[in-house]
């Protein structure tokens, strides 16, 4: 009788081109997960993720579902898992679910967060975990500059070129910008997002922080619905995918908010005001 088994994924993605599996000899985490599952259920497994995340780009609660037909303990699929993966991908958590249940279209939103290092010096420790800037960034000029994304928009102004998406029209249910010591954090939980897109929100954001644009460009951006009237796109070092929302009947299992490097705040669901 075929299983199926939701897992909750941390990775550092600096060494890989992406999550998605690609071809002979190309690094993904996709890959890497495939073949230390498939050591422990003794046959091919292939995994579906809540959200691919690009090169270079990581996760702290990347959700993905499998099928199998083999008899495992959730033990099994998470230290026995492990023991057969890099050092730079660990799984968190391990549960069995409903048949029905799908990493990408059973989830309502997903949360990403952008991590950015506002220092003199570029730090030696975590110089792939964030995006540093040396520049004073003025936090509440971000803040009020990101309230412009909330809601339902076309956001053809922060895609990538390349962005394969069938329509640019999102929803963004949660946006903010948080000061946590040297660390600055733009938090966005979105039904869906569009390839580059956080990393294009940060590029605008930085620029308004810096006060080399005004708040209002944020507003002027996102209606000219034109990618090359954007920003720069932000690196993808300070990226992080950090939470995927599912009804409750699936009984996903949920982690503290990542990633850990990052004080705790301890926050209810946010969503748009009704």
């Amino acid at each position: 009788m075929t299983k199926k088994v939701v897992l909750v994924v941390e990775y550092n993605g600096s060494e890989y081109k992406g999550w998605q599996a690609q071809k002979f000899g190309i690094p993904s985490v996709q890959e890497r997960l495939e073949k230390a599952l498939s050591v422990i259920a003794n046959h091919p497994v292939r995994v579906v993720c809540a959200g691919r995340t690009d090169s270079g780009v990581h996760a702290s609660a990347q959700v993905v579902h499998f099928e199998t037909e083999v008899e495992r303990n959730e033990r099994a699929w998470t230290i026995g898992v492990n023991t057969y993966l890099p050092s730079d991908i660990t799984v968190v958590a391990a549960r069995y679910v409903a048949e029905d249940f799908h990493a990408r279209f059973s989830a309502m939103s997903r949360r990403y967060r952008y991590v950015i290092y506002t220092s003199d010096f570029c730090p030696a420790i975590l110089a792939k975990g964030v995006t540093w800037t040396y520049k004073t960034l003025d936090v509440s000029a971000m803040k009020d500059a990101a309230k412009v994304f909330l809601g339902t928009h076309d956001f053809s102004s922060f895609r990538a070129i390349g962005c394969q998406a069938n329509t640019p029209i999102r929803t963004i249910l949660h946006f903010d910008v948080q000061q946590l010591g040297q660390y600055i954090v733009l938090d966005v939980r979105a039904n869906a997002f569009l390839h580059h897109m956080i990393r294009n929100f940060a590029g605008v954001l930085i620029s308004i922080g810096a006060g080399e644009k005004p708040v209002a460009w944020a507003k002027q951006t996102l209606e000219a619905k034109d990618r090359t009237k954007g920003g720069i796109t932000a690196p993808p070092t300070g990226l992080y995918f950090v939470d995927a929302q599912y009804p409750d009947v699936f009984n996903v299992p949920k982690r503290p908010l990542g990633p850990h490097f990052l004080p705790y705040v301890d926050e209810p669901l946010y969503a748009l005001p009704s």
